[in-house]
């Protein structure tokens, strides 16, 4: 929702006049009555001096400083010259929030002139405007009129709270703080008509059925609903998202207007449809059963595209388990989750989150809906569960119940035939012929299910057609729109797009004839962090066809820990690393967040640094390396993040979340193979995390190489027996690593 604020106000003009300042005592609150007075004496003295070089800054500027002044005469005169000049300089760009202010300027014009109400006239200039969209265009504009009132009022706030002991505000400062009121003071206006007329407006447009019900080959029903064009008179292709959460938006609607029939389909359980919510048991055989629905209706031409992220990612490619549908024509899957893959556990490492969501989605005794958000509480179990020493498989015998479905996944706690058979597991991705897209983030949660499906595909069809689409995104990004700051770190222009236009342009090339996103126009296609460019490849390796290499020295690296050296060091060293895993003092200790920051922070874990670079050079792909070491355990679990630092200090996080594995699953997520302790050996590994970044000279790189001892995960003892069984009781002697120099990073550099 920030996102969409912020994208919303950014076609708001800024404004370059002189930095004469105003006197400007501003209320303690931006809901306060008297606001509004001030605000009017603020654009009425401002309105006199105004003067602005370019033509249409003007124009949007004085109509905003008229419409806060009252003069709503004169701002409908100024807002129909702006018309007239966009008519022409803006006839093939999209269509942008400005109509909302021209809507909002002629019912506040009719209320003066007419003494029409308010409420009447904005319904009124609604529908002579929104009726001649397309629905697309309309889509867009009734979402923009259906934001909450609050963001807009946040920005006033803090305005004012910024200004209000100086007494003075600059000019420029005074006009951008005159549009952000007018947004806030014209959504506080219009919002309580919105849902009605854009009901209104959607039953012109659309058939709309919430209480589908579906009949599977097994006699269970699946509940979905169904968007589809009203006035279109030949059958359509239909785009279907098959998901577990119900309370989460939908855009059923959006594909609509985009020229789809929109389902959205609910897994057992969930709305209409009975019987109890079992997480990817039964999404593939069922997803599989509504395709097969939706070929046999009159409106459908029976060709059907899935889409969606995490679950409903999963789902997707859950259809295409066996041999797929006839009807599925195509899927587009964001950060899809990958079942024994990336959740419950990543890498074999179970996350007690999975604990938490598991009994949320599934309606568990205990898991209402209050219990389920409480944050704080959840934090609080997991420090509790991690100081008491119980085992993991006791994690919810501490924590009051018992979770049948937590339960059964611990049961596996290896990629196993109970994993293997949700999803398609090698020569099945051979069978998959159809367009697939995937679209990830460097910081993105779900990247490793993404990469997952993306490589098995290429590894058993080296044919497919399969197309992938990285950058600098998390998780949230392709449902709230690509934000201009991550985390801390400003994204480059080239990576704001629109995602989930894309994927309707992506669609559209498969279904409509339409070309092909020049986007997508590689296999991989990727942002380059720092360079503002796209990058498009044929595979992951393509991305950086040299390598740097760089040694795990435990020569010191000044204020940084230990070295990143070129060569391999003549004289053999090592680093030793000791794990106390009795201390529970650590217990309230959490991941630090935050893309770009200004501080390290090092837990159970060691730094090495390189020195600056003498020449830029750009990093992209995945990340490999081998581990030279000794250790007094027959396991244990790593975690491991590169950064860049920047010459200022600060600290650029390549990739989010940490590349986790447990040492004994690292060549074989299906077979456990169990260290020697005591010997000297080797760990390669291969991560799945994917970076790209443009390095400058004069940065440095850091790597931090940590154990796993946290409140929110499993903690592996390393006594060889199944980590869900191991306790406090196995921690009587700490573990001790050394890592030797001859343990290196190969990080993929592009030629």
């Amino acid at each position: 929702m920030k996102a969409l604020l912020f994208a919303l106000l950014l076609v708001l003009p800024l404004s370059w006049a002189s930095a004469q300042d105003l006197e400007f005592h501003p209320p303690a609150s931006a809901a306060d009555p008297a606001a509004a007075a001030v605000m009017r004496d603020l654009a009425t003295r401002i309105l006199p001096v105004y003067q602005e070089n370019d033509q249409d800054r003007y124009l949007k500027n004085l109509s905003a400083l008229q419409l806060v002044a009252r003069n709503f005469t004169g701002a409908w005169a100024t807002r129909q010259s702006l018309r007239d000049r966009r008519k022409s300089s803006e006839a093939r760009k999209p269509l942008s929030s400005s109509i909302i202010y021209d809507m909002y300027v002629q019912a506040r014009d009719v209320e003066a002139e007419k003494g029409t109400p308010f409420d009447r006239g904005f319904a009124q200039a609604y529908r002579d405007t929104v009726s001649k969209l397309s629905d697309q265009d309309a889509y867009n504009v009734t979402g923009w009129l259906a934001l909450p009132v609050s963001g807009f009022q946040e920005v006033v706030q803090r305005t004012f709270d910024q200004w209000r002991s100086k007494g003075s505000i600059p000019q420029v400062d005074a006009v951008d703080l005159i549009w952000n009121y007018l947004v806030f003071d014209a959504y506080r206006s219009f919002h309580p008509l919105i849902a009605a007329l854009n009901e209104e407006d959607d039953g012109r447009r659309y058939v709309k059925d919430y209480d589908v019900l579906i009949d599977t080959p097994e006699h269970e029903s699946i509940s979905a609903i169904m968007v589809r064009p009203k006035d279109d008179t030949k059958p359509l292709p239909t785009l279907l998202e098959f998901t577990i959460y119900v309370d989460a938006r939908t855009f059923a609607r959006e594909c609509a207007a985009h020229g789809y029939v929109g389902i959205v389909a609910f897994t057992r359980g969930e709305r209409r449809s009975r019987g109890k919510v079992l997480p990817y048991e039964h999404d593939g055989e069922d997803a599989r059963a509504v395709i097969d629905w939706i070929a046999k209706q009159n409106w459908s031409d029976g060709r059907v595209g899935m889409y969606g992220g995490t679950y409903s990612g999963f789902a997707a490619w859950a259809a295409l388990a066996r041999h797929p549908p006839a009807a599925l024509k195509a899927i587009a899957a964001t950060s899809a989750t990958a079942p024994g893959i990336d959740l419950p556990m990543l890498n074999n490492i179970v996350r007690n989150s999975a604990y938490r969501w598991s009994g949320c989605v599934s309606g568990e005794k205990d898991f209402d809906d209050k219990t389920c958000a409480d944050d704080a509480r959840w934090r609080q179990l997991d420090e509790d569960w991690y100081r008491s020493g119980k085992s993991y498989r006791d994690l919810d015998r501490w924590l009051g119940g018992h979770n049948v479905i937590f339960h059964t996944w611990l049961d596996h706690p290896s990629y196993d035939r109970y994993w293997q058979k949700l999803i398609p597991f090698r020569e099945g991705f051979a069978h998959i012929n159809i367009p697939v897209l995937q679209t990830a983030g460097y910081y993105a949660l779900g990247e490793a299910g993404t990469l997952y499906y993306f490589t098995e595909h290429y590894k058993y069809d080296p044919h497919a057609n399969h197309t992938l689409l990285i950058g600098p995104y998390d998780d949230g990004s392709m449902q709230h729109g690509a934000p201009v700051n991550l985390q801390g770190y400003q994204v480059d222009q080239a990576a704001l797009v629109d995602l989930r236009e894309l994927r309707y342009q992506w669609f559209d090339s498969i279904f409509k004839g339409a070309e092909k996103p020049a986007l997508l126009q590689g296999r991989v296609n990727y942002e380059v962090m720092g360079s503002n460019e796209w990058r498009h490849v044929a595979s992951l390796e393509a991305m950086g066809t040299g390598t740097m290499r760089l040694y795990l020295d435990a020569g010191a690296g000044a204020e940084y820990g230990h070295r990143l050296l070129k060569r391999k060091p003549a004289k053999p060293t090592y680093v030793q690393q000791v794990v106390d895993f009795k201390d529970r003092s650590d217990a309230d200790w959490t991941a630090p967040t935050g893309v770009q920051s200004h501080s390290l922070q090092l837990h159970d874990a060691i730094a090495f640094v390189s020195e600056p670079l003498q020449a830029a050079a750009e990093l992209g792909g995945l990340f490999s390396g081998k581990l030279d070491f000794t250790v007094n355990k027959m396991d244990l679990d790593l975690n491991m993040t590169l950064y860049e630092l920047l010459p200022s200090g600060e600290y650029l996080k390549l990739f989010e979340p940490a590349y986790e594995f447990r040492a004994s699953y690292v060549h074989d997520p299906v077979n456990r193979r169990l260290l020697h302790a005591g010997e000297r050996q080797h760990l390669t590994f291969r991560s799945d995390r994917l970076m790209s970044r443009k390095l400058e000279p004069g940065t440095r790189l850091l790597v931090v190489l940590g154990v796993n001892k946290r409140a929110d995960r499993q903690i592996n003892y390393g006594t060889g027996a199944p980590v869900n069984d191991e306790n406090i009781d196995d921690a009587r002697i700490p573990l001790k690593v050394r890592w030797y120099s001859d343990s290196y990073i190969d990080l993929p550099v592009a030629k």
